[in-house]
Formats: structure tokens, C-alpha cells, sequence
């Protein structure tokens, strides 16, 4: 009499759900390293709260450097490991950049404010810009999101690769006496490294370096309280 399989009608075998198990598996591990190492991070607008939370830092191209603090970050996710600057290339127009990168607004550093909207600039500004530009312009950085301000600026920790090591932007700019440590009383971000800019910072003015040279100083935070209303 042939035995009855009724019963295992609609059972799977061990096998069967241990290999469905294991593509589920791969399939998750999958998704979750393209989106930790693959995806692009091309507007603010793809920064999850999480991500911001973790702050796992971005690896990038610095393509246009507009004030003494800010610039435009595109992002390069695993960096010559997966192909970038030998099988794909940063864009460089315009066009190609437009909606394709991050502004950056440098954490825990002010700078002297430009000419905006009828107002004068500050002394040093264009000292700033200047310097800015050429410490990261066109350079490979690496920044760590901590926040998005009201202007959808990704307030971030810069470090750009020297011949002396990896060097904090922030602390340069703050070093060199171009910015001095931002002011806010909420809102300020500077990971945690509020207590170490503030070390530069008195060092600079000690040493009168940059605006600390100056014989009246008018802090950024000072000036656009009393012109930006």
C-alpha cells in the first residue's frame, strides 16, 4: 500500500528553508552595504535622521568653495577602492554638479563676513575665501554630518590629507586666526572638540595672529547681529 503524503503537502524541507534563509540574508547584507558604502549621498535631502545621528562620516571632492566657511562636497563613497579618479571621475560643470552635492558649512568656525546684500564686508573675508580655497579646493576631504542648519547646510567636521597628516579645517581656520570659534548659544555644533578650538583660539589671539591682529575686532557673530536683523 504506497504510503500517504497528504500531509506534507505544502511543507518544505529543512534545505529548502535553510538556502531561502540564506538568500534572504545575503539579500539584506547586500542592500545594507550598498547603502552604507556604495549609494551616493547626493543632496541633503538623502541624509536620514539616522545617518546624521551615527555621524558616519562621507569620503568626497570639494568642486566650488563659496565664503570663508561653506563649500561644495561631492560625494565619492569608497574612493579609489571603487573606481573613483580611475574608471569615474567627479563631474566638473555646472550642469553635471547641479543637484549632485552637499553644501557644507563647517562646524564650530565663523568667518569674516563677505559683502551681502548692500552691506560691507569685514576685514579679513576675502583673507578667508581665499585660504579656504586653497586648503580644500579640488581636494579629497573626509566630513562627519552632525546637523542640517535652516539654510540646508550640512554643518559637518572637515578633514582634508596633508603632508603632515589628517588636518581639522575647523582648527586650521581657527589655528591661522581666519575664523574665530562660532558664537550661538544653541545650535553650535562642534562634535567634541569645543574645548580644543577654544585652546586655538586663545593661543591665536595671544599671538595676534589673523583678525586677532586687528586693532578693533568685530566678531562675524557681532556683525551680522547688528546687520542682519
Amino acid at each position: 500500500m504506497a504510503d500517504d503524503d497528504s500531509n506534507d503537502v505544502g511543507i518544505l524541507h529543512p534545505q529548502v528553508l535553510l538556502l531561502s534563509a540564506g538568500v534572504s540574508g545575503s539579500v539584506i547584507l547586500g542592500y545594507r552595504f550598498y547603502g552604507r558604502y556604495v549609494k551616493r549621498v547626493r543632496t541633503y535631502l538623502d541624509l536620514t535622521p539616522g545617518t546624521l545621528a551615527s555621524q558616519r562620516s562621507l569620503y568626497g571632492k570639494v568642486t566650488r568653495v563659496g565664503d570663508g566657511d561653506n563649500f561644495r562636497f561631492y560625494h565619492t563613497p569608497g574612493g579609489v577602492m571603487l573606481g573613483w579618479g580611475w574608471l569615474r571621475s567627479v563631474p566638473t560643470t555646472r550642469s553635471e554638479l547641479k543637484d549632485e552635492t552637499l553644501m557644507i558649512r563647517l562646524c564650530g568656525v565663523d568667518a569674516p563676513e563677505r559683502a551681502h546684500w548692500g552691506k560691507p564686508a569685514q576685514p579679513f573675508s576675502e583673507e578667508a575665501l581665499n585660504w579656504l580655497q586653497s586648503y580644500v579646493m579640488d581636494k579629497n576631504v573626509r566630513i562627519t554630518p552632525y546637523s542640517i542648519d535652516q539654510y540646508k547646510r550640512i554643518v559637518a567636521r572637515a578633514q582634508v590629507w596633508k603632508w603632515n597628516g589628517k588636518r581639522d579645517v575647523s582648527a586650521e581656520m581657527i589655528r591661522n586666526g581666519i575664523g574665530v570659534v562660532y558664537e550661538a548659544k544653541t545650535g553650535a555644533e562642534f562634535g567634541q572638540n569645543e574645548d580644543w578650538y577654544r585652546s586655538l583660539e586663545k593661543s591665536a589671539k595671544k599671538s595676534q595672529r589673523g583678525v586677532w591682529g586687528l586693532h578693533s575686532l568685530v566678531t562675524p557673530g557681532e556683525y551680522k547681529k547688528a546687520n542682519y536683523k
